[in-house]
C-alpha cells in the first residue's frame, strides 16, 4: 500500500516570541521541520505534503530544495482543517500525519505504527506521561479499546486523571480521511476542527484503533517555547554523545558537545569540552581536539592535534598536523602530512606542503607552499588588490623571515630566503636572498623631546 506523509507546519508559535515560523527554529543546526522531513524520507513515502500557513513563504523558501507538495492553510482552524487542505493531493494508500515541531520522532516508531494500518485499522501513537497536563487523553472502553480522544481543555476531572495521552501522530487510509474529515465539527472550547475527533468516528464504524508507543516520551515532545527548544537540543546532543562514546570516542564531558550535522570518527579520537561540529566532519584515528574548537565541513587526518579555540571551515588536514591554539583555517585550506599552523594564524585557499610551518600571527591566502617551508611570525600574503585575488607561490624549503609582506602575484623560489621585515613584490629566484628594508639610521646621544610646560 502506498504512503503519503502529511507534515503540519502552519502554526505561528507565539510563545517562541519570534518573527520566524516556529518550525524553522533550529535544532542541532537544522530547522525542526527538516528533522521531520528526514525521518519521513526514511519511510520511502510516495508523496510528502507540508501544510504551511503562518510565514508560509519563509517555510517554502527554507524547503525549496526538498521534493514536497505544499498545501496552504490560510486560516489556522485546527489540525483537522490543516489535514483537509491536502485531501485533493493524496494518493489512495495510507496517510501518516506528523508535526513540524516534533523533531525527534524516530523512523522505527513510525514503521511500527504504520504496520497496523489498513481499511479496518487506524494507527494511533500514544504516550504515557507522569504529568499529562495539557495533552489530549485517550479514552478506552471496558474492553480496553480506544473509543475517543478528549482534549485537555474539554476533559472532565475523571478524564484528566488518565495518563495515556495523544501525541497527535496517527495513520489511516486516504479513503478513511476523505470519509471522516468533512464530518468534523468546531463545536468545542477552541472553536477548531480537531483531527483527533476522527477516532470516535472510526470507533463508531467498527474500525479498530491500533495503538503504539515511542521508546521514550522525548520522541513525541513538541516545541512551544524557548525552554522546550533548549531541552530537546540537549537531549538530542546527549543521544549523539552516547553514540559517539559507544563507537570509542573519548569525550571529556558529554554534556558539552554540539554536533550540528554529521560527525564521523576513527578509533581513539579525543574531544575536549565546548567543541562544535557543523556540516560534514570527519576525524581520523587518534585525532585530538582541544577545548572550544569549531570545525565545519572539514576532514582532519589521523594523529592530528587541533589545539584550543581553533576554527576549521572547509579545510582538509592530511594527518599528523598540529593546528592552533587560536588558529583559523578558512575554506580551501589544505594541509599536507606534518604541516603546522600555529597560534593566531589565518589561512584561506592555500596549500601547505608536507612539513611546512606557519607558526605565529600570520595570514596566508591564495597561496601554495612547497614542503618544509618556514613562514615567520607576522607574515602576510597581500593577495587582494581591491578588485581581484592574486596567488603567491613559495617553493620547497624556502625561509620567509618575520614581518614579511608578499605582494601577489609573486613567487619565492626553492630554497630561497626572505629577510625579516621585507616587502616582496618581485619574484625571488631559487636559493637567493631577498631583503627589502628602509636604511636604518642611528644618532648618538639624541635628546628625546620633553613635554612643553604650559604658562
Amino acid at each position: 500500500m502506498t504512503l503519503d506523509v502529511v507534515i503540519l507546519a502552519a502554526g505561528q508559535g507565539t510563545r517562541m516570541r519570534s518573527t520566524r515560523p516556529k518550525v524553522l527554529h533550529r535544532l542541532a543546526g537544522k530547522p525542526m521541520v527538516r528533522h521531520v522531513l528526514d525521518t519521513a524520507r526514511g519511510l520511502e513515502a510516495e508523496r510528502t505534503h507540508v501544510v504551511v500557513g503562518h510565514g508560509a513563504e519563509q517555510v517554502r523558501e527554507a524547503l525549496a530544495d526538498c521534493r514536497v507538495h505544499f498545501a496552504l492553510q490560510a486560516e489556522q482552524q485546527g489540525t483537522g482543517h490543516a489535514v483537509a487542505q491536502t485531501l485533493e493531493a493524496l494518493g489512495e494508500g495510507r496517510v501518516l500525519v506528523l508535526y513540524g515541531d516534533v523533531p525527534l520522532i524516530r523512523r522505527e516508531t513510525l514503521v511500527e505504527l504504520l504496520a497496523h494500518v489498513d481499511e479496518r485499522h487506524l494507527g494511533l501513537l500514544t504516550v504515557t506521561l507522569e504529568d499529562p497536563a495539557g495533552y489530549g487523553r485517550i479514552l478506552r472502553n471496558a474492553a480496553g479499546e480506544v473509543v475517543a480522544i478528549v482534549e485537555h481543555k474539554d476533559a472532565s476531572e475523571t478524564e484528566r486523571a488518565v495518563r495515556e495521552c495523544n501525541t497527535g501522530i496517527m495513520a489511516m487510509t486516504a479513503a478513511q480521511l476523505r470519509r471522516w474529515l468533512p464530518r468534523l465539527s468546531a463545536d468545542n472550547t477552541q472553536g477548531e476542527y480537531y483531527l483527533t475527533d476522527i477516532i470516535a468516528m472510526a470507533a463508531a464504524e467498527g474500525v479498530s484503533i491500533a495503538t503504539a508507543q515511542p521508546a521514550r516520551p522525548l520522541e513525541v515532545e513538541g516545541v512551544n517555547n524557548r525552554a522546550q527548544m533548549a531541552r530537546l537540543e540537549r537531549a538530542h546532543q546527549h543521544d549523539i554523545a552516547e553514540r559517539l562514546m559507544a563507537q570509542g570516542v573519548a569525550l571529556a564531558d558529554p554534556s558539552r558537545l554540539d554536533v550540528r550535522g554529521r560527525l564521523t570518527c576513527g578509533h581513539d579520537v579525543e574531544i575536549d569540552v565546548g567543541c562544535v561540529f557543523e556540516g560534514e566532519v570527519e576525524l581520523g584515528e587518534g585525532v585530538r581536539i582541544g577545548p572550544h574548537c569549531v570545525i565545519r565541513d572539514s576532514h582532519v587526518g589521523a594523529e592530528s592535534v587541533i589545539d584550543s579555540h581553533s576554527v576549521l571551515d572547509g579545510a582538509v588536514v592530511a594527518g599528523r598536523n598540529r593546528i592552533g591554539p587560536f588558529a583559523r583555517l578558512r575554506p580551501g585550506s589544505r594541509l599536507a602530512v606534518g604541516a603546522r599552523v600555529g597560534n593566531f594564524v589565518e589561512t584561506k585557499n592555500v596549500e601547505v606542503g608536507e612539513g611546512s610551518k606557519i607558526n605565529h600571527l600570520s595570514y596566508v591566502g591564495d597561496a601554495r607552499l612547497g614542503h618544509d617551508v618556514n613562514v615567520g611570525a607576522g607574515t602576510i600574503t597581500c593577495n587582494y588588490d581591491g578588485v581581484n585575488k592574486h596567488r603567491t607561490e613559495i617553493g620547497d624549503e624556502a625561509f620567509i623571515g618575520s614581518n614579511t609582506a608578499l605582494v601577489a602575484p609573486v613567487s619565492v623560489g626553492r630554497g630561497a630566503t626572505v629577510g625579516a621585515g621585507s616587502t616582496i613584490s618581485k619574484d625571488v629566484a631559487d636559493n637567493a636572498l631577498a631583503v627589502s628594508r628602509g636604511r636604518q639610521v642611528s644618532k648618538a646621544d639624541w635628546p628625546r623631546p620633553t613635554k612643553r610646560q604650559e604658562p
